[in-house]
């Protein structure tokens, strides 16, 4: 029996000027199985007091015939809603906003919601803020647990963020918050920015890697569509099989040459990633 191909899914980030119908339209098209719905706003609106119908996506869901395998919150500065905060009124509404994902994606049949560890002051000491957001991360993974859904925690980029960049900093954040509903996201642009392997990720963190952002990677961004950039792909999804990763991989595409032809983007990463597992299956045979 021919062992299971990893499932590639693909978001709507770099969809943002065309209406969600076209993302799922084109996603089925091209035979994704699935996708990961990033809540911009002219797509999916959600603020921690209030969120779009969710019979908006139930009825995607039912016409394409495409689950949403996660939700991904927007979260990253200068967004509102910060795992770190320090002000306590931003950190009332930032319990709110997460929690509220969880409750969407339970309600559209998801499994995670993609979370990261906020963001310090530069004025302060990166322990305080590290801190701070074990502190929230725990509240929202326990909240998450009570609802069958898994967070996804990322590493951010300098200067994005300085709590959680490589490897050891997710590991020492995941001992502090120490839930079992808190999994760990490799994002493949984040992890080059760092210095880390896949085979790093795999060898700390090992079952709890529930999610990946993979994407292609080079000089022009480490976000871009399978096929544009210059990683063995091939060689990449192996080393997931090989570890016995049970996730998808979900195509965070941000590179903004995209924008104006999202479709041919998503259709390169599909052709890549086919084509990788000819190769993969190939050589098996």
């Amino acid at each position: 029996m021919a062992q299971p191909r990893i499932e590639l899914a693909t978001m709507n980030h770099h969809y943002m000027f065309y209406d969600l119908d076209d993302f799922f339209a084109n996603a089925q098209k091209l035979g994704y199985p699935c996708v990961e719905l990033w809540t911009s706003p002219q797509h999916f609106f959600m603020d921690y007091r209030q969120n779009d119908p969710i019979e908006r996506l139930s009825h995607l869901i039912d016409e394409y015939g495409i689950r949403i395998h996660g939700i991904c919150p927007e979260q990253c500065n200068p967004k509102p809603h910060n795992m770190a905060a320090k002000d306590a009124s931003i950190q009332e509404r930032t319990l709110a906003y997460f929690t509220r994902a969880v409750d969407v994606a339970k309600s559209v049949g998801a499994t995670q919601v993609l979370v990261t560890s906020g963001w310090a002051y530069y004025n302060e000491p990166v322990e305080t803020a590290r801190e701070r957001s074990a502190t929230m991360l725990k509240q929202v993974a326990r909240y998450a647990g009570e609802q069958d859904i898994n967070l996804a925690i990322e590493a951010l980029r300098a200067p994005e963020s300085r709590i959680a960049n490589t490897v050891a900093d997710l590991n020492l954040l995941l001992s502090m918050v120490d839930e079992p509903a808190l999994k760990v996201c490799l994002d493949i642009g984040a992890m080059v920015s760092a210095g880390n392997t896949i085979q790093e990720y795999f060898d700390t963190f090992g079952p709890k890697m529930i999610h990946a952002h993979y994407v292609d990677t080079g000089e022009r961004s480490l976000h871009l569509a399978l096929g544009d950039g210059e990683r063995d792909i091939a060689t990449d999804i192996l080393t997931f099989e090989q570890n016995g990763y049970q996730g998808v991989l979900s195509v965070e595409c941000t590179d903004s040459a995209t924008l104006t032809d999202p479709m041919a983007a998503d259709a390169r990463s599909m052709a890549t990633y086919l084509s990788a597992y000819e190769k993969i299956e190939a050589a098996r045979a």
